[in-house]
């Protein structure tokens, strides 16, 4: 078989496999921070691999504006479904939320990353071949993730580590219609349309404990800022209809990769607005079944 056919037939029959999800195991509410921390994730572990095999791995962020969500979401159980019936371990996390909560919550993304490393041989995993994903501010967190590994400062380090020397890199990253740079995030009208008003940064303030809308945190924190010819390769997917994150977040995200020469490839869906999963938005089928094309991503950037 051609090389360059594994990975798109892999992700053909994997999603044929999603339909056996009853093969999926969930084990809920698995410690992965220090002890006095009450966040949890859940692993999705796919049917039983042959003894000594190692599958590659999926970290997923929900979303819920930096202040709320949850590890349960239906997105999270979709996606993470998804990918363990397609032969990967997946896990859902939660995170520090609200106000201040910056960097803490992307220190709990990246020791989740660190905890499948960490874990490896307790959940059969490559530690070599791990991708992090998320939805809306999951999205913001998992584009950070991929683009900051061992950056001084935005690592977690000390009490903030409970897993010392272990990397926080992935080789991929999947953003869901997530906040790409916070200072240029734009207004829109009910179908999405953006305007030429900036949007509130009132809320990014407050979570990143930002002094003012000039403050460099906020610069500090949006992933255009990090991304180089060294990223790990990106995968966008993004409603045209979004009215909660402009889809020109998607597109200054994928100029700036051009710029740089960075690997990102953008999907836009047209008449889709926020919140999508992997097959639908507002509880109707997506113009476009989403199964294959993340699935294909991660086949060819996880072989």
């Amino acid at each position: 078989m051609p090389r360059a056919l594994r990975p798109l037939l892999f992700a053909a029959a994997a999603v044929s496999a999603v339909a056996a999800d009853a093969s999926v195991r969930v084990i809920p509410d698995v410690a992965f921070l220090a002890p006095d921390r009450k966040e949890r994730l859940d692993v999705y572990l796919p049917a039983e691999a042959a003894s000594g095999q190692h599958r590659p791995a999926l970290v997923w962020i929900h979303g819920g504006g930096w202040t709320g969500g949850t590890k349960n979401e239906a997105r999270a159980k979709n996606v993470c479904t998804t990918v363990a019936a397609a032969g990967y371990v997946a896990i859902s996390i939660d995170y520090r939320l609200g106000a201040g909560a910056w960097p803490t919550n992307l220190f709990d993304c990246k020791n989740a990353v660190r905890f499948l490393r960490a874990r490896a041989e307790a959940y059969g995993v490559d530690p070599d071949r791990i991708a992090v994903a998320g939805g809306s501010a999951g999205g913001h967190l998992a584009l950070m993730v991929a683009l900051t590994a061992g950056k001084p400062g935005l690592e977690p380090e000390g009490e903030a580590s409970p897993y010392p020397g272990t990397s926080s890199a992935v080789r991929c990253v999947a953003n869901f219609y997530g906040i790409t740079h916070i200072l240029t995030r734009r207004e829109t009208d009910k179908q999405g349309n953006p305007g030429e008003a900036r949007r509130t940064l009132a809320g990014a303030i407050s979570v990143h404990r930002a002094t003012s809308e000039t403050d460099p945190v906020l610069t500090l924190s949006s992933p255009v800022t990090h991304v180089t010819r060294h990223s790990p390769p990106m995968l966008t997917l993004h409603g045209r209809a979004d009215a909660t994150v402009d889809y020109l977040q998607a597109e200054e995200l994928h100029r700036v990769a051009r710029e740089r020469g960075a690997s990102h490839e953008l999907l836009l869906l047209d008449g889709v607005g926020h919140t999508f999963d992997l097959q639908t938005w507002a509880k109707k089928p997506l113009p476009r079944d989403l199964r294959p094309v993340l699935l294909e991503f991660l086949a060819r950037h996880l072989k």
